[in-house]
C-alpha cells in the first residue's frame, strides 16, 4: 500500500514540475517558473525510487496508472476543471492495470 503513496507523491511532483514549464511556455509567465519546476522534477525522480519493485521498468509501468489518476486530481483542484465521467472510468482501468503490474510478481507461483 505504501507504493501507491510514493506513486501519488511522485505524480504530484512530476505534474507540478511540468506545469511550471507549461506556465512559462504556454501561458507566458516568467521563466523563473522553471526553477521550482526543476526542483519538483528532481523530487519526482527521488520519490519514484522509493517504490518497492524488483525492476525499474515494472515500477515505471505501474506508476503510469497512478499518474493518470493524479493528473485528473490536478485538473479538478488546480486547474478548476471538472473531469468527465469517462475520465473516471479511464482512471479506474489505469489503476487496475497498475495494480496488476505491481502485484503480479507477488501473486505468481
Amino acid at each position: 500500500m505504501l507504493n501507491y503513496l510514493w506513486f501519488f507523491l511522485a505524480a504530484l511532483c512530476e505534474i507540478a514540475g511540468c506545469y511550471a514549464f507549461w506556465l512559462w511556455l504556454r501561458l507566458d509567465r516568467s521563466p523563473l517558473w522553471t526553477l521550482p519546476g526543476l526542483f519538483s522534477l528532481v523530487c519526482f525522480a527521488l520519490l519514484l525510487t522509493r517504490v518497492e519493485a524488483s525492476y525499474a521498468g515494472r515500477a515505471y509501468a505501474a506508476y503510469g496508472g497512478i499518474y493518470v489518476a493524479a493528473s485528473l486530481f490536478w485538473l479538478a483542484f488546480v486547474e478548476k476543471s471538472r473531469p468527465l465521467w469517462s475520465d473516471w472510468v479511464g482512471v479506474a482501468l489505469c489503476i487496475a492495470g497498475a495494480s496488476v503490474v505491481l502485484l503480479g510478481p507477488k501473486l505468481a507461483p
